[in-house]
This record gives C-alpha cells, sequence and structure tokens, in this order.
C-alpha cells in the first residue's frame, strides 16, 4: 500500500520547484529592482572604496548638473534632483500639451571619523554624478611596518 500525502484540498499539489522558483524570486521586492516603494525608479549607485576615498557614482542620464542638489548634515549625505520639463504650445486652444516632473532622493550615512566633510566634491559627466569623499588622513589605510627583529 502506498501512502499519499495530501495538503486537504482536492485540487492536486504542484510541485515544491514550482514555487521555489516563480516565488523565491525577488520579483515582488521593489526596493532590490531600483524602486521605490511609490514605484517610481530611483538611479543606480555605485560605490568605490580606494585607500584614499570613496567615491560614489549616481547613474542620472538626461539631467543637467544644475537639477542636483547634495547635502551634508550630521554625517547623512544626501542626493535629490527635482526636473520639470514642459513642452507648452504658444496656442490657447491646445491639442497636445505635454508635461513631466521627475524626482528622487537617495541618502548614505558616512561612517564617522573616517571621512574629510569638508573637502567632498562633486561632478557631472556623461549621465553620471560621481562624488568623491576623501578620507581623513588617519583613516587611510598604511602599509605594512616590517619589525626587525633582533
Amino acid at each position: 500500500m502506498n501512502l499519499i500525502k495530501r495538503n486537504g484540498s482536492r485540487l492536486p499539489a504542484l510541485p515544491r520547484v514550482f514555487f521555489d522558483d516563480v516565488f523565491g524570486q525577488d520579483l515582488f521586492n521593489w526596493e532590490n529592482s531600483n524602486f521605490s516603494t511609490t514605484r517610481t525608479t530611483l538611479p543606480s549607485v555605485n560605490i568605490k572604496e580606494t585607500p584614499e576615498r570613496y567615491e560614489v557614482e549616481v547613474a542620472a542620464p538626461g539631467m543637467n548638473r544644475e537639477d542636483f542638489k547634495v547635502t551634508l548634515e550630521n554625517g547623512q549625505l544626501l542626493i535629490s534632483s527635482v526636473k520639470e520639463n514642459e513642452v507648452n504650445t504658444q496656442q490657447e486652444n491646445f491639442t497636445r500639451r505635454e508635461f513631466s516632473y521627475q524626482s528622487f532622493q537617495r541618502s548614505f550615512v558616512l561612517p564617522k571619523n573616517v571621512v574629510d566633510e569638508d573637502n567632498i566634491n562633486a561632478r557631472y559627466e556623461n549621465g553620471i554624478l560621481v562624488l568623491s569623499i576623501p578620507k581623513l588622513e588617519q583613516a587611510k589605510q598604511k602599509e605594512p611596518k616590517l619589525i626587525a627583529i633582533s
């Protein structure tokens, strides 16, 4: 006699592999896909660390340097942008009028006693906003010191 495990419903059980493959993915996790909870897109960010500095790259093509606002307050770096684009016809009775508003805000907590907050700089080139955040001298990684044995 073979025992068959049933889950209480009359429908045949779907293989566990199906649920693991479909529902185990991050399909419903908007934060992992560069989407906010309001389903608006957020720009992708790369963060690199070198011995001298951190570099934050924000992908924001189609924007202008004037569209960004970068602030630092209480160790929190805030990158935001508001862009208004309006295509307007001169006629009073317009058939078509298009306008759009884009905005985003990303924030990062900088490590305490590690970065030189007074010398952070930013530049915008080819659709990428790059922030260079230098490290304090005492926080820079030093070369290993060879200690002589006597």
